[in-house]
């Protein structure tokens, strides 16, 4: 029994469209289900290590795409995946998305209702100016997206038979707008509604699916009303408890057989849950030649088990805090360290906590960033294989090594993705480097530095 539980597929041939795609955590968790997938992102250094990843990719503004390109877009294309900028919404963030939730939810509405291109837009010019911010308004992508697909002649005005959104906590209450904007039907060219079924909308913890980090994504996942109601996945693993640090965790055998006091239920006669996994297991004993010495602990500001002296520590015993783009700030210390110089996570040791294969090509710049921006990809197979119905992928796949694609293939993907060989640079549909430079509507947090402006021109 999987977490995804999965009854028989019923897509023949899935093929993911993933709009801010990153480095690709979504990709990585399609390739280990046998799911092709093409994304589009704008930031230069994440599409560069796509590229080195061998990933499909599209070096593009989403919105950019819709309004001007969408009918370049592959016809074949029948999952529509994404998750937009979030740190509008996030607590770490400035909180302009937050404050706007209100605005963004009668946007929605607008969409349901059939207000044209021009009429939302010109709401979305002053809802931006309004949050100083223009990423708070990339939410709404996807659903334009999927209603855009109803219009497009390529496909046959054909709609994407299922759709999978990941985002922050702080954005549960849009993505249950959302939720009852497609169960009532996205607006037909013809007069019709195409309606969808849509999972109970949840936040999910990604330790609760083998993933040595504790992040929680919301999730919501919709499928066409006629491929039946869709699920989220059912959690394998433990979740962490703060406030009982040992509670599911590798040397606790008396919860061995029961769910953690935070672990989402588990139906009656389904798989006991695993312990919860810890950084020590990855980086440790599995991760390979360069693996780190254990016993070590990681400094960071958050809290651990509500003790105050720990304050900010986590053990190679338990899962990581939350990766993001300042992972590498992190400090590692062992016994045999001064407190006074303690070492620093490598970005491979970052992205492994992210469950990214251990030789995965992170390149160019802002790869701290790149990495902790990203869906964690055994998180993210979880997702995808209980949406399309399919069976998971083993863990142990993700710390294999990755398929690296050969110098020729290389060229081809920057040439398919609106890249031109690397002689050249990007190529007319490539974001302008010095738009770049500014607010990402990758996932960047912060603005670009000079440095990564200088790369993105390369």
């Amino acid at each position: 029994m999987t977490s995804s539980d999965a009854a028989a597929p019923f897509l023949e041939k899935p093929y993911m469209l993933d709009l801010f795609a990153g480095p690709g955590g979504l990709d990585v968790a399609a390739h280990m289900l046998g799911v092709q997938s093409l994304g589009i992102e704008w930031d230069k250094n994440a599409c560069d290590t796509r590229y080195k990843a061998g990933l499909e990719t599209w070096h593009a503004d989403v919105s950019a795409v819709r309004r001007d390109r969408f009918d370049e877009l592959p016809a074949e294309l029948n999952v529509l995946a994404g998750g937009p900028p979030c740190q509008t919404y996030s607590v770490a963030g400035h909180g302009a998305g937050r404050r706007a939730l209100g605005e963004v939810e009668k946007l929605i509405h607008a969409l349901i209702e059939g207000s044209s291109d021009e009429e939302i837009d010109a709401q979305l010019e002053e809802l931006e100016k309004l949050t100083g911010d223009h990423r708070t308004t990339l939410v709404l992508e996807p659903l334009r997206y999927a209603i855009k697909a109803l219009s497009c002649e390529k496909r046959g005005n054909r709609p994407f038979d299922v759709i999978v959104l990941e985002q922050v906590p702080q954005v549960k209450n849009l993505w249950k707008v959302y939720k009852e904007a497609l169960e009532k039907g996205l607006p037909g060219t013809d007069g019709t509604r195409v309606k969808y079924k849509v999972a109970e909308v949840a936040t999910l913890h990604t330790e609760a699916y083998g993933v040595p980090q504790s992040r929680r994504r919301t999730i919501l996942i919709a499928r066409l009303a006629e491929h039946g109601s869709p699920r989220l996945p059912r959690p394998t693993h433990h979740t962490f408890s703060p406030h009982n640090p040992a509670l599911g965790g590798p040397d606790d055998e008396k919860v061995m057989a029961q769910p953690c006091q935070t672990a989402l239920p588990v139906a009656e006669g389904t798989t006991p849950l695993k312990p919860w996994v810890s950084m020590g297991e990855v980086l440790g004993v599995k991760s390979g030649p360069e693996r780190r010495k254990v016993p070590f602990q990681i400094r960071s500001n958050y809290s651990t088990g509500g003790v105050s002296e720990n304050r900010g520590i986590r053990t190679d015993r338990q899962p990581s805090f939350t990766v993001t783009g300042k992972v590498s700030r992190n400090a590692v210390q062992h016994p045999d360290l001064s407190p006074h110089h303690p070492e620093r996570l490598s970005i491979r040791e970052a992205g492994v906590l992210q469950t990214f294969p251990p030789d995965y090509p992170w390149s160019s710049g802002d790869q701290s960033q790149q990495v902790g921006n990203a869906v964690p990809p055994l998180f993210g197979m979880h997702v995808l294989a209980s949406a399309l119905s399919l069976p998971t992928a083993a863990e142990e796949r993700f710390r294999d090594a990755w398929k690296v694609p050969t110098p020729e293939d290389h060229v081809l993907l920057r040439k398919k993705g609106g890249c031109d060989i690397p002689e050249v640079g990007c190529g007319p549909n490539c974001p302008k480097p010095e738009d770049q430079s500014s607010l990402s509507t990758s996932s960047a947090a912060r603005p670009r530095t000079a440095a990564s402006a200088k790369s993105s021109a390369k």
